[in-house]
């Protein structure tokens, strides 16, 4: 097969406009190792199985986050979903990175049963043990078994990407594109790398 080449601009828009026909709901990541703790905002966490007593998530961290690295040592996460009025906790852990703040600085976070940073006050968590991985080039890809988990006393509907930018104000908007936009420059140089040591001679 013929090596893949990125799209042109009108093919790339017409399938940015198949994505923006769902909204997602954003997770909140969370996970330690090593008496390090962090966490992040991700979109790319998925239901992996109907089997009630078999959960699974299938989770998708980029390898540049400071999360990626402990949940690569630890073998586990949390996901947390959040109400739309916790845009805080988006701009905590969303618009700065681990790898030199502390994104739990001054927040009660408790330990879920598998280890891994609990964060108060969410709709819903997951406590999630890593059974495999894939790697794309420029995330990783985990499949977890869902060992445990919550909902809040009074769970209401989740934030969503496009709650998100709609609820944002202006400069937080502005932020949020900037870094978008970045990490997906880091992602493309990844994505190319990985395409040229697996694309058959």
């Amino acid at each position: 097969m013929p090596p893949l080449d990125p799209l042109p601009a009108t093919q790339a828009d017409a399938i940015g406009r198949v994505f923006d026909l769902y909204d997602p709901p954003l997770w909140l990541v969370t996970a330690a190792h090593g008496g390090r703790r962090g966490g992040l905002i991700a979109t790319f966490a998925v239901r992996a199985s109907i089997v009630a007593v078999m959960p699974r998530m299938v989770l998708g961290i980029a390898k540049q986050h400071h999360t990626w690295g402990l949940i690569e040592g630890s073998g586990g996460f949390a996901l947390h979903l959040l109400g739309r009025d916790r845009l805080d906790l988006v701009w905590r852990f969303g618009l700065a990175s681990g790898h030199g703040t502390d994104k739990f600085a001054g927040l009660a976070a408790q330990t879920t049963p598998g280890g891994q940073p609990l964060i108060p006050d969410a709709l819903g968590w997951l406590d999630c043990r890593c059974e495999a991985r894939l790697d794309s080039g420029d995330r990783t890809l985990y499949l977890a078994a869902v060992t445990d988990g919550g909902t809040a006393a009074e769970a209401g509907a989740p934030l969503t990407v496009a709650g998100l930018f709609a609820a944002a104000p202006p400069e937080q908007r502005t932020r949020l594109n900037a870094l978008y936009a970045r990490d997906g420059q880091v992602d493309a140089v990844a994505i190319r790398a990985w395409r040229a040591d697996h694309t058959a001679p």
